[in-house]
């Protein structure tokens, strides 16, 4: 069989994938996008970002009902369908995979199902349900993810040992969950299933949740952790795991104290590996690091040349939105447009209870760089829209250049946060200073405004806080 001639081919139809087939087509190009699964998408659409979402916006619902009380709102006890609640969740990833798939179409964009295996620079292996085809390219890009890590220490071939893949069904409810790690996929996983009435224990070797953004913008989440799970336990680690009747049995050391117990369902959430092996890259000329993460330049070109990669298997921080970013990036340099990641705004955003959201140069890292900076915060207590929401639990912090007056970083923690980031985002993109911030007028009451009276903090003249006038600014 001959194969299929295009001008670039696409493995992977995540939010990187897709993201650049339609935006290579978009540029005239003839593309063709390869994807194993039957629904585009991604890990992103169908077992990270979007089910993930989905499931805490609907069981924050059970959080709210108990709050409400407090409002003189009494609500009955929740009764819970899990099998109409995954229903739910899966409707809202058909209905997102099928609008990938209808924009593939309008764009031209031919979709393969199958699996991609490189058997050359030129030359792409597509193994599918009714045989293999070959596909015969000038440009590929590889934007094939990643997956939850396992260490084989926790491998035990049971059901109730699981990834956030296996979490994300929502099988059941158990009565007691332990999660192996406090980062996001931990944390948000854990809200969800404490929500719906699991005792959960979260086991985080390290003496903090949430280890990648400040100290100051964890402590709300801590806190409000503590007291939705049964325990968090910091500077834990996990010994040895065993199969015991319907249970696990889990050694594990805290604080030096080791302790033995047992639990319904485990969710192992220790960090993502890429998805690098059997993709026939060793026939190609790209190179890997000691990780299994594809290198790639400032335009996401591998060393070789015809072969860009973007997203999770790129390395870098595993965000959905830098993969889409990527994309364009890849598709740019691929058509010789200028264009690098390099000093790249990429914004985090931790979908915990509060949010946490975070962009540019953190607190911490100035302090480890040596960059002189200066800090200022609103706090939520005194935002009259944050009082409504009965969420005072926030803040917004401002990093700030002192000599230029600059924003060098912004971060948030609070309700909504997420939704809140993106003029950070903006405004350090832009160049602005905080003069810029505090004198964009914001709508009053809204969770916005903590922005621009972070911004007044600064000089010393914020409406609804108090802050010492400093004497040059």
């Amino acid at each position: 069989m001959d194969p299929i001639k295009t001008e670039i081919v696409v493995v992977g139809a995540g939010p990187g994938g897709y993201a650049a087939a339609f935006y290579a087509a978009d540029q005239g190009k003839k593309v063709i996008l390869v994807e194993q699964s039957k629904r585009l998408g991604g890990i992103c659409l169908n077992h990270g970002c979007i089910p993930s979402k989905a499931l805490l916006n609907a069981t924050s619902l059970v959080t709210q009902a108990k709050e409400s009380k407090n409002r003189g709102i009494v609500f009955d006890p929740p009764q819970i369908d899990l099998a109409k609640l995954r229903e739910w969740k899966n409707s809202v990833l058909q209905k997102l995979g099928q609008g990938i798939s209808q924009l593939a179409q309008k764009r031209g964009v031919e979709v393969l199902t199958g699996r991609g295996h490189f058997e050359s620079s030129t030359l792409l292996r597509v193994e599918t349900a009714e045989g293999q085809l070959f596909v015969e390219f000038e440009k590929a890009i590889i934007a094939v993810g990643s997956k939850p890590a396992l260490p084989k220490i926790f491998d035990l071939g049971n059901p109730k040992v699981m990834t956030s893949t296996e979490a994300l069904e929502l099988e059941e409810i158990p009565q007691s969950l332990l999660i192996i790690g406090g980062g996001y996929i931990g944390i948000e996983l854990g809200s969800v299933y404490a929500s719906l009435g699991a005792e959960v224990v979260v086991v985080e070797t390290l003496d903090t949740i949430l280890a990648g953004a400040d100290p100051d913008l964890v402590r709300p989440v801590l806190a409000r952790a503590k007291k939705s799970f049964r325990e968090v336990r910091l500077k834990a680690k996990v010994l040895s795991m065993s199969t015991a009747a319907k249970h696990i049995k889990v050694t594990m050391e805290h604080e030096g104290v080791p302790r033995e117990e047992l639990y319904d369902r485990v969710l192992v959430s220790v960090g993502r590996v890429p998805n690098g092996e059997d993709l026939g890259l060793e026939n190609t000329k790209i190179k890997r690091d000691e990780k299994g993460f594809i290198k790639v330049d400032g335009q996401q070109q591998t060393d070789d040349p015809r072969i860009y990669a973007i997203g999770d298997i790129a390395g870098g921080i595993m965000l959905a939105h830098k993969a889409s970013k990527e994309a364009r990036i890849a598709v740019e340099g691929m058509i010789g447009q200028a264009s690098s990641s390099e000093r790249i705004v990429i914004p985090a955003v931790v979908f915990t209870d509060p949010e946490v959201a975070w962009c540019g140069l953190t607190e911490n890292e100035a302090k480890i760089r040596g960059i002189p900076v200066e800090v200022a915060k609103f706090p939520w207590g005194a935002s009259g829209r944050a009082l409504t929401y009965d969420r005072p639990d926030g803040f917004t912090k401002l990093v700030i250049d002192p000599e230029t007056e600059r924003i060098l970083g912004v971060g948030i923690t609070g309700h909504g946060a997420g939704e809140l980031i993106a003029e950070g985002v903006l405004a350090i993109e832009m160049g602005a200073t905080a003069r810029d911030l505090a004198e964009c007028v914001h709508p009053h009451p809204t969770l916005s405004e903590s922005i621009m009276e972070a911004a007044e903090v600064f000089y010393g003249h914020a409406t609804h806080t108090h802050t010492r006038k400093p004497e040059s600014k």
